[in-house]
């Protein structure tokens, strides 16, 4: 007898979050904050409310949501069918992991806090614990792999909305942020500043 469909969808969901516990990489706890339902799918519309939640604007969301699950839905689904839905299976994200980055992210998605420290030590010369938008832009051509143009524009997007959203009055990008970053715990703390904001207006 074929299984019914809820039953299909049930195993399903406990197939993707096999290997999301407590010792998930970081990248996996990054792209987690998006699986508002957290059933270990990130769908493009789950994409849309995380990135409305930290505080992009409706257009950028949109386009970003549509964009990100495109590029990333297949990588993360190996051997599968292709879905129309697009979705991004988290325990798989290190699968999608881009070019001309930073390298803080190993092949497995886990963190390299060598790397980490490295993006410091080579780019902040104003401030040795932040970067200014010129000093993030001078990593950004450092970190390019030759006719990478995939890479580029990923990376470039990925920290110019960052810059964006998180620069402080003076226009740094302080070390704590970009560290939280990396394991999700910034859209987290985002979520949370904007939706107390919203209380008090």
């Amino acid at each position: 007898m074929a299984p019914s469909s809820s039953s299909s969808s049930s195993d399903d969901v406990h197939e993707n979050l096999q290997g999301l516990g407590d010792d998930r990489s970081a990248l996996q706890k990054h792209a987690a904050f998006f699986d508002q339902n957290k059933d270990g799918i990130v769908y493009p519309w789950e994409t849309y409310r995380g990135l409305r939640a930290i505080g992009c604007g409706i257009l950028l969301s949109s386009v970003s949501a549509i964009l990100i699950n495109l590029a990333l839905s297949r990588k993360t689904r190996p051997g599968k069918f292709p879905s129309l839905l697009f979705p991004i299976e988290v325990k798989n994200i290190h699968m999608a992991k881009h070019g001309s980055d930073s390298g803080v992210y190993d092949n497995e998605g886990r963190f390299v806090p060598s790397k980490f420290e490295e993006i410091f030590t080579e780019h902040a010369r104003s401030n040795s614990n932040a970067l200014t938008s010129e000093e993030l832009m001078a990593m950004l051509k450092y970190n390019r792999v030759p006719k990478d143009y995939n890479g580029w524009v990923t990376s470039w997007t990925e920290w110019k909305v960052l810059y964006f959203l998180c620069k402080d009055k003076s226009g740094l990008l302080h070390k704590e942020t970009i560290r939280a970053v990396y394991d999700g715990s910034l859209f987290e703390r985002m979520q949370e500043d904007r939706a107390s904001a919203q209380k008090k207006s």
